[in-house]
């Protein structure tokens, strides 16, 4: 089972799509399926990441529910350390959500930091601010090319074209692809375009926003 679970997904019952939504909505779906004799494969995939969500879909609907709330529980948010014992004062600023966390760097980058205005963590949060804003249109590219070539590597491996959708994936070639695809079941090829779709965007600026 997964560390956490996406928040939407989309299930395909072999090469057809059979819902897409919320993960307990879906996995009910995909439970059916799975449980209806078809002999075709039940597959989740994570709508943001094109990840495999590994869930048991056996036993009854409780039992699958009970393992959804289970796991969206016990998992840690992300920012919230779990090495630190409780009632331990963290540094940063919890409530702004600054959380401190280890930092590895060279000494002549501490000692750039550190003559910087308002010491390393200012700095520190400055520099992310304004990468995360010069690069995110390539980010954001980048995460929809991998998570279209996650999915279509684990259900259009056989599909014609398999090699040729993915170099006009990451050529940034949107009709290329968008044509190679309609060849492969309608489900899957529309999924495809589904996750793709921001590996064809221009790059755009971001905003101005900064955590001092």
């Amino acid at each position: 089972m997964s560390d956490s679970f996406p928040k939407s997904c989309t299930a395909f019952a072999g090469t057809r799509q059979i819902a897409t939504g919320t993960l307990a909505m879906v996995a009910l779906k995909a439970q059916s399926a799975a449980n209806s004799g078809d002999l075709v494969p039940v597959s989740i995939f994570d709508d943001v990441t094109g990840r495999v969500v590994e869930i048991d879909l056996r036993g009854t609907v409780e039992d699958l529910m009970q393992r959804i709330a289970i796991n969206e529980t016990s998992v840690a948010p992300p920012h919230e350390p779990t090495t630190v014992e409780e009632g331990v004062r963290r540094p940063g600023r919890p409530k702004l959500g600054v959380v401190a966390r280890e930092v590895t760097l060279l000494p002549r980058h501490w000692e750039w930091l550190a003559i910087q205005p308002g010491g390393a963590s200012v700095a520190l949060r400055k520099l992310v601010e304004e990468a995360r804003r010069t690069h995110q249109g390539r980010d954001r590219r980048r995460i929809a090319q991998e998570a279209a070539y996650r999915f279509v590597s684990a259900m259009a491996g056989n599909e014609p074209d398999f090699e040729e959708a993915l170099r006009a994936l990451f050529a940034g070639n949107r009709q290329r692809f968008a044509e190679l695809v309609e060849a492969w079941p309608v489900d899957l090829g529309d999924y495809a375009k589904k996750l793709a779709a921001a590996a064809f965007l221009e790059p755009e600026s971001g905003g101005t926003s900064q955590l001092e």
